[in-house]
């Protein structure tokens, strides 16, 4: 039963962690996103739109990828060139995400996804580490999106530690006037990687309407985007920690369903308050960190202007 819930508890995290990636490689950059939640949204609608249509998964996942871009591109435009409130911006993406998927959506209410998607919601073993005990039907007997999950974290790791473009990434975001005077092109990073965060916020949208509940429903995301906010803030702005975090979190999410099916009858809004709990906790005990390494890049929130260097 433990490993019946751990396995489920893999597949609820993957929306999470996509979108806390996304917002992690953001935030390096120096800029807090809250639109999340709204990106996540149009990566769904639009991916299950496209795989409405076509049949075809990797052009839904393709559209979901365009779909958090381009909300990360209208954010980008406004807070990085036009110096907007970065906090505003982003809570009214998370507006327009909600509206758009809203409009969108709307004649899709109740329509379920075509075969051809389910494609993405077939488990694949992985020969050797498969057999691994415990461990190896949880991991390693997923879906193709939880291993690029997996993949996608050792990227984003090695990228920002072991690479020079990843160095100047977290120097733009430690101090953008002393990254520019050192010759890096702040603005090109900042672009390049809030565009790159929000395509991942996208396939996280896409992972709930395509895998998670493959039939079109109003907020599907269901506030996961707040949660991914928090979680870059638990990880201490390491993708290995992110992980980690997804995981717990996509439990917390399903633990009320498994409950239920082991006859434990416990409040359901109780249950769908823990995510959010322990999301309220995780912002208070971040306040307590005292290790450099542990806090936020010094520049997040604030805007660059060149001419004030």
């Amino acid at each position: 039963m433990m490993v019946s819930f751990l396995i489920a508890a893999v597949g609820a995290a993957m929306p999470l962690l996509y979108a806390t990636m996304g917002e992690l490689i953001t935030e390096k950059a120096g800029n807090l996103n809250l639109g999340v939640e709204g990106m996540m949204l149009m990566g769904a609608v639009m991916g299950f739109s496209v795989g409405l249509h076509t049949g075809n998964p990797y052009l839904a996942l393709l559209a979901s990828l365009i779909a958090g871009a381009i909300g990360a591109a209208i954010y980008a435009v406004l807070t990085v060139s036009l110096m907007s409130n970065q906090v505003v911006t982003g809570l009214t993406l998370t507006i327009f995400g909600t509206g758009f998927s809203s409009f969108v959506g709307e004649g899709f209410m109740g329509t379920a996804a075509p075969a051809g998607i389910k494609a993405l919601s077939t488990k694949i073993a992985i020969p050797g580490l498969y057999q691994i005990p415990v461990l190896g039907p949880i991991l390693f007997h997923q879906d193709i999106l939880v291993y690029t999950g997996y993949i996608m974290v050792i990227i984003v790791a090695i990228y920002l530690n072991k690479t020079k473009m990843g160095l100047n990434l977290r120097a733009v975001g430690e101090n953008a006037a002393a990254a520019d005077a050192s010759g890096i092109n702040v603005s090109f990073y900042k672009y390049a990687h809030i565009i790159v965060g929000g395509a991942m916020c996208g396939l996280g949208g896409a992972y709930m309407s395509l895998v998670t509940v493959p039939v079109w429903q109003a907020n599907v995301v269901a506030g996961r985007g707040w949660i991914a906010v928090a979680l870059v803030i638990f990880a201490s702005w390491k993708p290995w920690k992110a992980l980690v975090g997804a995981f717990v979190f996509g439990g917390l999410n399903i633990l009320g369903l498994r409950l239920q099916s082991m006859g434990i009858h416990i409040s359901q809004y109780l249950v769908d308050m823990l995510p959010y709990a322990a999301t309220i906790l995780i912002v208070i005990i971040s306040t307590r960190k005292n290790r450099k390494e542990d806090m936020n890049p010094a520049d997040l929130g604030v805007s660059y202007f060149r001419e004030e260097r």
